[in-house]
């Protein structure tokens, strides 16, 4: 909006009295509002009820920036959205009366805790403006990568919701391996009878629906743009054809694990041991045949590189159930006998009746062990186990040898991001570096030979960045299907090993989430944690100077940048954490309502006491995620801590920028603590780097205190998960006796 059109800002304070807040003295509430902001605040025992009205009704008459000191800004959030309106909250009931002992000794205090809320609220308001949604002309049409059972379900389930759907797969046929496989697991109840491959069924749909485009034989050349302007480039049969969509689901599914190291399971070695994969094609020609003799005798091995440091550290989940499919197979086709040899009997919920039906069978013979060796004799294979269940080794000869090897992520082994660090000594976890290193131009050219999936033309990397074990990266249990790439949902067994029934269901969550992302974004809104969120950082780029800490720093690609390093913002691809916001040193860059005038606003707004009243005051930067939910939470157990702290959320610790530090030093804070999520390996950060960068970015904090002469240990930061709501109170106890100890801030006063 042009400067010369913005509307004039006409302020409204509404003090709730319920849930214990007048307990507070609410006169002085009132007077704070009147007295420093000349504002009349209204008051009422219910304001989240009646008092809504009261609330219209100064909307009708013109007020279009609303402060509501009530309960928490993470409650009634729907009660308290009103249209085209500014709205802050100062959490008096949570953020002070729930969480404080309210007697003759401490009233003062928390009186004043109070009312410092509300002086935060009103600068925040008076400092914020109306976000404006980003708004382009944008796809709802939807990518779908990946022909097997995951990505036809998917594609089906877009289209039966009305939605146009491209399936693009790479062999020339769909089906993926399932069209490979005999018989497949049960898909229905009483999940106990093996069936015909569900897949070649929805081939038929697929094919036979007019909302999708199927392209075979095809690989995606590019990918550019953001969600809702994706621009597609494929290759198929020698043409090339380029398309637009909304949002893409990855169902490129799984590799099997290279066999050929497992040479001390024969393989490779012994023609009579095959991996469960090539079980699938024998049974497919009607008898179980080898070297053209009717196999009568298997042996299955289980966990055959999985479970083991050495291969593939992680369970494939679904390979017992493929293993006890297959002994069926042996009894069914050739009337012989099964032996499976497993570490444990994974087949969870339902796929127990699977299981238990397994074992009625007297010609499948189960027991738990060690494989020690496997060799030949006489034309036969020998299996020699230990540790059985049976408390004695156990020796057979068979015919043919089954390996279960695991499932490997087809992202396993690409290129996919590119990690950089500014100051390499600041890196606090080497894992990160070993996952993705620095990689150099001619290092990317020689990946790129392997074959990409996506091909995005993204800064940072061309592929759904991976964890450890080459699985799409996101926050697992908060964010399933999510990736690191906004818009972007992986699917099946791409993002963890799973059975087609699972991948079915995976798919249809996958297809939903590229929905919501189409439909958002189309209203300039971005998803997950954020969801609805049109506030998008604006960048005041002639001031920039070209330090790339924000295209370095941003975990979801939202910014690529030109051949100076000038950030080049793709605000669809944006999840608003504000991680670039707390990188920049310009300060270029902020938020409609989230910026560095308003934040170093709502510090300067908290009234510090003279020394000589011997009362701290410590300020606390808390995650919105996880630290400020969990504070919410202690004050609902009605736990108590020090009515000398002040806490401001936001919307990660990664967001902190170094100058709210100074500034609260410069204003004789005496201590700040800032309370991230769990950062690391087994991070839990939302935003996937923000508290990792936050705690980097505490060489930075150090350096500005010393030049301040401050010392370092009045700014600290600790990990904080949601669960952790029990053992806040003591945290921030401990913190504020420590300040005691350092002493006053040599700054109070000046």
């Amino acid at each position: 909006m042009a400067e010369e059109e913005k509307v004039e800002k006409k302020l409204g304070v509404y003090i709730c009295t319920g849930c214990d807040i007048d307990l507070l003295d609410i006169e002085r509430l009132k007077k704070v509002a009147q007295e420093e902001y000349n504002v009349e605040a209204k008051v009422h025992p219910h304001l989240c009820g009646e008092g809504v009205k009261i609330i219209e009704d100064d909307i009708a008459n013109g007020v279009n920036t609303i402060v509501i000191a009530a309960c928490s800004p993470r409650v009634n959030t729907d009660v308290f959205n009103f249209e085209n309106c500014i709205v802050e909250r100062a959490n008096l009931r949570e953020g002070v009366v729930w969480c404080q002992e309210i007697n003759e000794e401490t009233k003062e205090e928390v009186q004043r805790m109070a009312e410092d809320y509300l002086r935060m609220a009103i600068v925040k308001a008076q400092k914020s403006e109306l976000p404006e949604p980003y708004i382009e002309e944008t796809s709802k049409d939807i990518l779908v990568v990946g022909g097997g059972i995951t990505g036809l379900t998917a594609a089906l389930e877009i289209a039966k919701a009305g939605y146009n759907a491209y399936l693009v797969e790479k062999e020339d046929e769909l089906g993926g391996w399932m069209a490979k496989y005999y018989k497949s697991l049960p898909t229905k109840p009483p999940y106990t009878e093996i069936e015909d491959p569900i897949v070649f069924k929805k081939i038929e749909e697929v094919k036979n629906n007019d909302r999708i485009k199927v392209y075979t034989s095809t690989i995606i050349e590019e990918i550019n743009g953001q969600p809702g302007m994706f621009d597609v480039k494929v290759s198929r049969n020698g043409s090339v054809e380029e398309f637009r969509v909304g949002a893409i689901v990855v169902a490129t599914g799984w590799k099997p694990y290279e066999a050929e190291k497992l040479e001390e399971l024969g393989y490779g070695k012994y023609p009579g041991v095959i991996t469960n994969v090539e079980m699938e094609e024998l049974a497919k020609n009607g008898k179980i045949v080898v070297n053209g003799k009717e196999v009568k005798s298997v042996a299955f091995i289980q966990c055959a590189g999985q479970r083991d440091e050495n291969h593939l550290p992680y369970c494939s989940s679904v390979c017992c159930l493929v293993t006890l499919k297959q002994a069926k197979y042996v009894r069914m086709l050739n009337d012989g006998i099964a032996y499976v040899f497993y570490k444990d009997m994974r087949t969870l919920g339902l796929w127990e009746d699977f299981y238990k039906s397994i074992q009625e069978d007297e010609g499948i013979f189960l027991t738990k062990g060690d494989v020690k060796n496997i060799y030949e004799e006489d034309g036969k294979l020998v299996v020699e186990v230990e540790n059985t269940l049976l408390g004695e080794p156990i020796t057979v000869k068979v015919d043919l040898v089954v390996l279960a090897t695991g499932m490997v992520s087809t992202l396993k082994g690409l290129y996919t991001v590119k990690e950089e660090f500014p100051d390499e000594k600041a890196v606090p976890y080497k894992h990160i570096v070993d996952l993705h290193p620095i990689k150099s131009e001619e290092e990317v050219e020689e990946l790129a030979k392997k074959g990409h999936i996506l091909n995005l033309q993204y800064r940072q990397g061309p592929e759904l960045p991976t964890l450890r074990y080459g699985f799409p990266d996101s926050h697992y249990i908060c964010f399933p299907y999510e990736s690191r790439r906004l818009g972007i949902y992986a699917a099946g067994c791409v993002r963890a090993p799973m059975d087609a029934v699972a991948c079915m269901d995976d798919a249809a969550g996958a297809a939903l989430k590229a929905i919501q992302a189409v439909e958002l974004v189309s209203k300039g809104m971005t998803t997950f944690p954020r969801t609805g969120d049109i506030d998008y950082p604006q960048f005041f780029l002639q001031r920039c100077t070209q330090c790339k800490r924000c295209t370095e720093e941003c975990p979801f690609g939202a910014l690529d940048e030109d051949e100076k390093g000038t950030p080049m913002p793709n605000p669809l691809r944006c999840r608003r954490c504000g991680i670039c916001f707390g990188a920049c040193p310009e300060r270029i860059i902020s938020f409609k309502q989230y910026s560095i005038d308003a934040a170093t606003s709502m510090v300067k707004a908290i009234h510090v006491p003279p020394e000589e009243e011997g009362v701290p005051r410590i300020l606390i930067f808390a995650c919105e995620n996880d630290a400020y939910p969990a504070l919410d939470m202690a004050a609902m157990n009605r736990m108590k801590y020090s009515p000398y702290v002040r806490v401001i959320p936001v919307r990660c610790l990664g967001s902190v920028n170094v100058v709210f530090i100074a500034d609260a030093m410069s204003r004789g804070i005496d201590g700040v603590l800032m309370l991230g999520c769990k950062f690391g390996e087994d991070y839990q950060c939302h935003f996937i780097r923000g508290s990792e960068l936050a705690n980097r970015r505490m060489e930075n904090i150090k350096e500005t205190l010393d030049r301040l002469m401050i010392e370092s240990e009045r700014v600290k930061i600790l990990e904080v998960e949601i669960t952790d709501f029990d053992k806040l109170p003591k945290i921030i106890d401990d913190f504020v006796e420590e300040i005691k100890e350092l002493g006053f801030n040599p700054f109070k006063g000046f």
